[in-house]
């Protein structure tokens, strides 16, 4: 004998409203950050310091938020793969994917690390340190644009509370 399967309103009711599964702060921050990021590379594509080719890929959507992680968490002077993916919160094997497409565009090199003959470190080139300032542009540009949409005492306001909960 077969049992007609349950209706989850009946037997759930406080779940009738599920509103709050596509509006809760979690969903709310995924898509600040996915547009934030979006409108940077956008900016980045039509820089002027960043070189054809790599604008190129950005206006046509080669290059991705994921790339943008290298961007954001490359030291000047250098970081070990590993160090690079933790700081990333992904996993070796994925950041070295994107350290590979990166050296073949241009913006990194790996090269000898000068503290351990064994290791090797990721660099940026010339070419990826002109893209590192139109990034730092476009953050700049971004975040101006994020103020004048909400204004400066909300803009201010939401700065310090995700500096506050992030930490």
């Amino acid at each position: 004998m077969s049992e007609t399967p349950s209706n989850p309103t009946t037997t759930a009711p406080h779940l009738q409203d599920d509103r709050w599964r596509q509006a809760h702060l979690g969903r709310l921050l995924g898509h600040a950050m996915r547009r934030f990021d979006e409108r940077v590379l956008h900016l980045m594509a039509g820089n002027e310091g960043v070189p054809l080719a790599l604008a190129n890929l950005a206006s046509r959507d080669q290059i991705s938020a994921a790339h943008v992680h290298i961007t954001r968490h490359l030291a000047l002077g250098g970081s070990r793969l590993t160090d690079l993916a933790r700081a990333a919160g992904m996993s070796k094997q994925a950041m070295g994917d994107l350290v590979d497409q990166c050296t073949a565009w241009g913006l990194v090199q790996r090269e000898n690390d000068p503290l351990d003959a064994r290791a090797r470190r990721v660099v940026f080139t010339p070419v990826g340190l002109a893209w590192l300032q139109a990034f730092k542009d476009a953050v700049a540009q971004a975040e101006a644009e994020f103020r004048e949409a909400v204004g400066q005492d909300v803009a201010t306001v939401v700065a310090l509370g995700l500096e506050a909960y992030a930490a």
